[in-house]
């Protein structure tokens, strides 16, 4: 099979060039732009995937605590059956767990101090299918000590640190119905003991949320059982359309949400800081690629004379066209490719270079006292590489059409006039 000509012409010029000054001067260019492209491409692909492992770390986080799928009774009522709606729900092939839970706010107090907080009542034996608390890394202790008639409590870590407790001290928990006297409406308090705490690495949750048992929790609040019902999916991802199938399938007038809807906002505002930065950095790249446009505008100027003789022999203004832009295409696809390289390898290395860097400098990037993590997570995905590297591809194609145009339009009689 014959190499057309075009090709290889292009491919000399490209690794060529060093025999005079005028060359290496362009030849140094070309390499400076193949180095701006590879550094744009290596800077997407490790700024994406350490986005991207912040989101899934956090994600996990929440979801430790957050359930896939709720389903509920309207204004935070009792279910009508709720051995009947978890049967409904388990008919689907996607839900792998379900469990009953009642959700309500209470203040709770300990001296003078008191929160605002989120109480949720569980079933200890069925709380494992729904969440990672119990068998993840970020374990509940105290879980097992929920006993009906306890009235034992496992509160978040940074919510007992506020509060000034630990495991055994008493704590008050005020309803926010009261009950009616003679005297008037007065709150109704109960005293409760604290048998555990967890961490979930989540503020929001480990700062607000009260665990009781589910027989206490509907005593206290004066419920006729569950408000609702916690499923866990097989994948997370499908949870929208697995709410979609339930809305369909269940018996009652119920409510449905899924993961995503709870934290909508957090997860809006990770994907438009995603979304932004990618711009901000493909203009890296963009600048990098355009840096092609000086560069094959100088070999032009250089190449005059090769040019008129090739034009001399035959070659059409399409092939002078095609040779200098299959030049400037290598330089975008080896600038590319190692930009591809060099961004995988510290994408999925950066749990080993972070540390060593702290080591070596020795600094900190990530307090464990200011931030959720201590690590620096990443996710290289595919999704996010695949468009970086065609992005990257497209503007140094485009980036030689005008150079590759000009050269095309050489005139060979002037070209040769003072050769």
């Amino acid at each position: 099979m014959q190499v057309p000509y075009e090709l290889m012409v292009g491919w000399r010029y490209t690794r060529a060039g060093r025999a005079t000054r005028r060359n290496g001067f362009i030849s140094f260019i070309s390499g400076v732009s193949m180095l701006g492209i590879a550094l744009g491409v290596a800077a997407l692909i490790i700024v994406l995937s350490v986005m991207n492992g912040f989101q899934k770390d956090v994600r996990d986080r929440m979801l430790s605590v957050v359930s896939h799928i709720e389903i509920f009774a309207p204004q935070g009522a009792a279910l009508p059956d709720v051995n009947q709606t978890i049967a409904e729900a388990r008919r689907n092939p996607s839900v792998i767990g379900a469990a009953p839970f009642i959700a309500t706010q209470a203040l709770l107090a300990r001296g003078e101090d008191m929160k605002g907080t989120i109480v949720r009542g569980i079933d200890p034996k069925l709380e494992p299918e729904v969440t990672d608390l119990v068998n993840g890394e970020m374990k509940a202790h105290g879980l097992d000590k929920l006993v009906p008639g306890g009235f034992g409590v496992v509160l978040g870590v940074e919510l007992a640190r506020s509060l000034g407790v630990r495991e055994g001290d008493p704590v008050t928990l005020i309803a926010p119905s009261g009950q009616v006297t003679p005297a008037g409406v007065v709150p109704r308090l109960k005293q409760m003991t604290v048998v555990g705490t967890f961490d979930s690495g989540h503020f929001e949750y480990d700062s607000a949320l009260v665990m009781v048992h589910i027989e206490d929790a509907a005593r206290i609040f004066r419920l006729e059982g569950p408000t609702g019902v916690r499923l866990k999916l097989k994948d997370l991802h499908q949870a929208r359309e697995v709410t979609q199938q339930l809305a369909g399938t269940l018996s009652g007038h119920l409510l449905i949400r899924d993961w995503t809807q709870q934290n909508k906002t957090w997860f809006a505002a990770v994907e438009l800081e995603k979304r932004m930065m990618f711009i901000i950095l493909t203009l890296i790249v963009a600048v990098a690629a355009f840096n092609l446009v000086s560069t094959l505008v100088m070999t032009v100027t250089d190449k005059r004379a090769d040019i008129a003789i090739l034009r001399t022999l035959g070659a059409s203004p399409k092939s002078i066209m095609g040779i200098f832009m299959v030049q400037g295409a290598m330089v975008g696809v080896i600038g590319t490719l190692a930009g591809l390289a060099l961004g995988l390898v510290i994408a999925f290395n950066i749990d080993v270079i972070v540390p060593a860097l702290e080591q070596l400098f020795h600094a900190s990037f990530l307090p464990r006292d200011v931030y959720l993590i201590s690590r620096m997570p990443s996710d290289p995905q595919q999704g996010d590489i695949v468009p970086i590297a065609i992005i990257s591809l497209v503007l140094a194609f485009l980036a030689t059409i005008y150079p590759s145009f000009r050269a095309s339009r050489v005139n060979p009689a002037e070209a040769l006039r003072y050769e």
